[in-house]
């Protein structure tokens, strides 16, 4: 047999695993790194959290990689070049943090790499005859497998649309596995660039669970801070919590056929931009809101999408949230949820045993186990199927 296949099908058999969970969101603050061990597969999965870090950007990277982010026109070159230097410097930084925890790469079983994204295009938000679902990572397995010494696992988006699926959210598979909780009716809420759930029935009947974009996390409320206030986020709310909303803005806002499209769905930041919000405020004549006061307004635009979908889609009686994300730290937008629906338990998903800074990356370490491990699940209308890319070391 290959060696490389016989050293896979050794990790498989371990009653253990070491691996990498890597997560490099839309908002580009740096990369997520989880060091976790798994044992089992499926619902009788068990982890640790063994190391989580997230190690910054530089400014540079950031400002190559908007160069190709989101835009339906974008250099060829730029994009390909990004592929290969991507996973090259996900590679350093995965072997930097694996230093400053005094273990060896020949410790890590695999890396299960999300990759960065830079094009999502369902169906629904592209509408061009003859094309389906279709979404892009770039930052190549291979390179990181090479420049690390580690298997990785990575573009795992790609089987879920070839099966029908949109790509997005796989948060799912990991939400059903790590989540679930027999008796407790649970939403896993991550509040990213763009917002997601996963809606875990107590029953434990998988036909019900629901997982589905809701609509811009943090992605506007950072993009208006960056611009006019030369901040990467509005840290603890603070901008926010200095305007006023703007009742009109916010329902031009919510006046758009994504939030009643078909469930489940899937969106980001093509749709949902600086372009949307000035359409928005074309619509109401309202072009010189005051700054502040327009954070305030895309705040409240998360709460209120968030609040409505959770409202209108599922009993709130005995409802328990646990949110995750950079906006289950905005204070702004939490107060407003939990004002909204007093009568549902919202906490974080640390009250569950998942660090709410390392949940994506852990999830993508899930998913990673199950490529190795396990069996392909039917949940709610996804595609069952086993997600993920492998690359060799050598």
């Amino acid at each position: 047999m290959n060696q490389n296949l016989q050293k896979l099908f050794a990790i498989t058999q371990k009653p253990e695993r070491l691996c990498i969970g890597l997560m490099s969101g839309t908002s580009l603050d740096g990369l997520d790194i989880a060091l976790c061990s798994f044992t089992g597969s499926g619902m009788k999965t068990s982890f640790k959290l063994i190391n989580f870090t997230t190690i910054p950007y530089q400014d540079k990277f950031k400002d190559e990689v908007k160069q190709v982010f989101a835009k339906r026109q974008a250099d060829l070159q730029q994009v390909t070049l990004l592929n290969a230097y991507i996973g090259t410097y996900h590679a350093e930084l995965i072997l930097q943090a694996l230093a400053d925890w005094n273990i060896q790469p020949s410790q890590i079983d695999f890396i299960a790499s999300h990759g960065q994204t830079i094009y999502h295009a369902p169906k629904h938000q592209h509408g061009q005859a003859g094309y389906n679902n279709a979404t892009l990572q770039i930052g190549d397995g291979d390179h990181i497998a090479v420049k690390t010494g580690i298997l990785t696992i990575s573009d795992f988006r790609q089987k879920h649309i070839a099966a029908g699926g949109e790509g997005a959210p796989l948060a799912l598979y990991g939400d059903v596995i790590l989540g679930s909780k027999p008796g407790e009716h649970r939403i896993l809420l991550n509040i990213g660039g763009i917002a997601n759930l996963t809606y875990l029935p107590g029953d434990g009947n998988l036909s019900k669970v629901m997982s589905t974009d809701i609509g811009p996390g943090n992605t506007l409320i950072d993009a208006a801070c960056r611009k006019y206030f030369d901040k990467p986020y509005d840290a603890n709310a603070e901008i926010a919590y200095s305007g006023t909303v703007n009742d009109a803005l916010l329902e031009a806002l919510l006046h758009h056929p994504f939030f009643n499209e078909q469930l489940p769905k899937t969106t980001g930041p093509e749709l949902f931009n600086l372009e949307y919000v000035a359409n928005a405020q074309q619509a109401t004549r309202d072009l010189n809101i005051a700054k502040a006061d327009l954070v305030a307004t895309l705040s409240a635009f998360t709460a209120t999408t968030i609040v409505r979908f959770i409202a209108g889609n599922f009993p709130v009686d005995g409802l328990k949230i646990f949110a995750s994300g950079g906006g289950a730290r905005n204070p702004f937008i939490m107060e407003m949820i939990k004002r909204a629906l007093p009568k549902v338990s919202i906490g974080n998903t640390s009250d569950i045993g998942i660090d709410p800074d390392a949940k994506e990356a852990i999830l993508f370490a899930a998913l990673g186990n199950e490529a190795l491990c396990g069996e392909p699940m039917q949940i709610g209308n996804n595609p069952a199927v086993l997600m993920g890319k492998f690359s060799f070391a050598k």
